[in-house]
């Protein structure tokens, strides 16, 4: 079994340091009747810059749909599918824990273990990014799963293409052993048999996984 690492969820996913501030141009001497005028005032770029800032963004567009707000699940396809790169990020302590998922045969087609492209189309067998929202679980042909509504123009068509969280035997850790990588779903986010139950109580009915890559 996998050893499970938890950590602060600003060392895992980063978080931008860059401080902005505001820069004034000194009035000019007092024999110049008319003093200059000030500098713009000098603002971040738009945007979130990290995906836990863009997880918590996206939980608060859609809060009035969660029951829960205490944890995230976020997958990070930036990276390698050898990578750890399923995080459950605690919002009221700040740790997070972090496990192998398998992304979509449509999002890699030459099985490089890179995430390629999202795709929300019925049949593309492709991973899609955006908010979902947790359901209930149920007894399907890949044993336990749980049940996603996508909450975003991106991914919208989940349920009707049955993007879920199971288990599945190519996301187990021997996969990156013996291939450096794991298998690929048909879009769903598939998961080690062993790490499944934690992932399926830690990410119960009514809270937000977020998926995207920077």
């Amino acid at each position: 079994m996998m050893k499970r690492r938890n950590f602060i969820t600003a060392g895992l996913l980063g978080i931008t340091g860059a401080a902005y501030g505001i820069s004034t141009r000194s009035q000019a001497a007092s024999k110049i009747a008319t003093p200059l005028p000030a500098r713009p005032k000098i603002t971040p770029p738009p945007g979130p810059s990290t995906l836990i800032d863009r997880a918590k963004a996206a939980m608060a567009t859609h809060v009035s749909s969660l029951l829960h707000t205490d944890r995230i699940g976020i997958a990070d396809y930036s990276l390698h599918s050898a990578k750890e790169r399923f995080h459950i990020v605690d919002l009221t302590n700040g740790t997070t824990q972090s496990f192998l998922v398998a992304h979509g045969k449509g999002s890699d087609l030459r099985h490089t273990g890179w995430l390629q492209e999202f795709s929300n189309i019925p049949g593309s067998e492709a991973s899609s990014g955006g908010s979902y929202i947790t359901s209930e679980t149920y007894i399907g042909k890949h044993g336990t799963s749980r049940r996603l509504k996508g909450l975003d123009p991106s991914n919208n068509m989940a349920e009707p293409r049955a993007i879920v969280i199971h288990g599945a035997w190519y996301a187990e850790p021997e996969m990156v052993t013996s291939h450096g990588k794991l298998g690929r779903s048909q879009g769903c986010f598939a998961f080690s048999e062993s790490d499944l139950p934690v992932i399926l109580e830690r990410l119960g009915p009514g809270r937000l996984l977020y998926a995207d890559k920077v």
